[in-house]
């Protein structure tokens, strides 16, 4: 039912804080459809920690507790988002107890759902209930009937006709690594323009994370965010030349845009990957504002014993879009990931999809490497991932070596999400760089901003490593955000 006039008529352009935001939850189907195709266990075995932690607490820990205390007055808004976050009116404090008893609640059922249709039609069965019961059962009633009364858009038509997508990764080969990324529903082909940029520099003769690189890589950054704004979009509502826009001939175009002196002080013009060499067109002039706070997302990687590689990047928010009474969930609100722009490649519209900003990959190298990374970080997600991969390949680094070592992160382009804030220019660079670095960047038209050292803005990354000579397997954690590498 939703329409991009009210947005435009009613709201002045912008996506607001609230209901309007909800689109319909995939999560849920996502992990549902993975353990029917690839795994071996219930929904009720994989999820019994998950309902524990729900139902008896964890301790809060530093960053989700900061996070919680700058969006207090977002949690405000509902009583129901407040009641789980504000317990006792406040933010919870570092090492108190969190404790999400509605959530646990909603798990148990689907877990319960799942146990009752198992009985009697086995292992795949239980789960096709699992799925019934939050889409087309309890939950999705609760959800749509706070969705009719709250004037949300959201109808059990929506949540039973929903079923996730199983699509080909996009894939760019680089130093004899192939590396895979979600499609342009999301942002994930950002990392792999980058790449297919960067592979007719030298960049180890570059010197890791000297001047020359810094510029280097900020400039094919930019360059790809670019190609980003303007062609990027669900694929079922526009046609995005993704063959084209990673082919060497176009990555050739682009990278020769990259000026040693001088940086874009704008964010670069689009190219066009149909024209005749890849002309560039104009960058369109995109509003300037205050910096969101989007800080949601996690990651994990994994390799089992058997060798299957797993990159996911779950992530939603909890304090801009109200939780259903009762169910402990704050249906995703990704759509603020969208624009209410007329003609805009992003533009709402029924049933497309925002372009997300997680992106996991996975690097595969012929007989030598699997590597499944990520992090959170909204549009710092692909330069994070894009640096920390490039620690590996080209300068050698193990795993833990590339997720620690100093980043830098450009903002010259429009953010992923509402207000979609765009700061001309702009370098953000970790203190370890160094205020040489920072001064000589600077001098080539950078605007540069300083990070504190080992700053969780600059991401979370982690990654996994097998070799697959030895078959040895190392994971890196970054230490700027809660991460944790396990092996047994």
């Amino acid at each position: 039912a939703i329409s991009l006039d009210p947005f435009v008529k009613e709201h002045g352009g912008t996506i607001p804080p609230g209901i309007l935001r909800t689109i319909v939850p995939a999560a849920p189907d996502a992990w549902l459809t993975a353990l029917e195709r690839f795994g071996t266990m219930s929904f009720g075995e994989v999820a019994t920690d998950a309902i524990r932690f729900a139902r008896d607490g964890f301790a809060m820990h530093a960053l989700m507790a900061e996070l919680i205390r700058e969006n207090a007055d977002g949690y405000r808004r509902w009583p129901a988002n407040a009641a789980i976050y504000l317990p006792g009116g406040r933010p919870p404090g570092v090492g108190e107890r969190f404790v999400q008893k509605d959530l646990a609640r909603t798990l148990q059922y689907m877990a319960d759902e799942e146990k009752r249709a198992a009985r009697s039609g086995g292992r795949r069965r239980g789960l096709k209930a699992a799925r019934a019961a939050f889409y087309r059962g309890d939950i999705a009633k609760a959800i749509t009937d706070f969705q009719r009364g709250n004037g949300g858009f959201l109808t059990m038509a929506d949540m039973a006709a929903y079923r996730v997508e199983l699509g080909a990764p996009v894939r760019y080969r680089f130093h004899g690594t192939d590396v895979y990324a979600c499609g342009p529903w999301c942002q994930g082909p950002v990392l792999l323009q980058m790449l297919s940029i960067l592979d007719g520099i030298d960049l180890a003769a570059l010197g890791h994370n000297s001047v020359e690189y810094v510029h280097v890589l900020a400039e094919a950054m930019k360059l790809a965010f670019a190609d980003r704004e303007r062609h990027y979009a669900d694929p079922r509502f526009a046609r995005v030349p993704i063959a084209k826009l990673l082919s060497p001939s176009y990555a050739a175009t682009r990278r020769g845009l990259i000026r040693a002196l001088e940086a874009w002080t704008e964010m670069p013009p689009a190219g066009d990957p149909g024209a005749r060499g890849g002309r560039a067109k104009t960058a369109a002039p995109r509003a300037k504002g205050g910096e969101p706070m989007v800080l949601d997302t996690s990651y994990v990687a994994v390799i089992d014993r058997h060798g299957n590689a797993f990159s996911a990047t779950p992530s939603d928010s909890s304090w801009h879009v109200p939780v259903v009474p009762g169910t402990g969930l704050a249906p995703s609100g990704r759509g603020y990931q969208s624009w209410a722009k007329p003609g805009h490649p992003q533009a709402i519209a029924a049933g497309r999809r925002p372009r997300l900003t997680p992106n996991p990959a996975l690097a595969i190298g012929e007989g030598r490497l699997v590597m499944p990374f990520g992090t959170p970080g909204g549009d710092v997600q692909c330069q994070a991932m894009l640096q920390s991969f490039l620690n590996v390949v080209v300068f050698g680094m193990d795993v833990q070596q590339a997720v620690e070592a100093p980043r830098f992160a450009t903002f010259s382009f429009p953010n992923s999400f509402e207000p979609h804030t765009y700061y001309p220019g702009r370098l953000n660079l970790e203190q370890a760089l160094g205020s040489e670095c920072g001064e000589r960047l600077a001098a080539l038209g950078h605007k540069v901003e300083w990070w504190p050292e080992r700053t969780w803005r600059a991401g979370g990354m982690c990654m996994v490593a097998k070799d697959e000579k030895t078959g040895l397997l190392s994971g890196g954690a970054d230490p700027r955000r809660a991460s944790y590498a396990v092996g047994w």
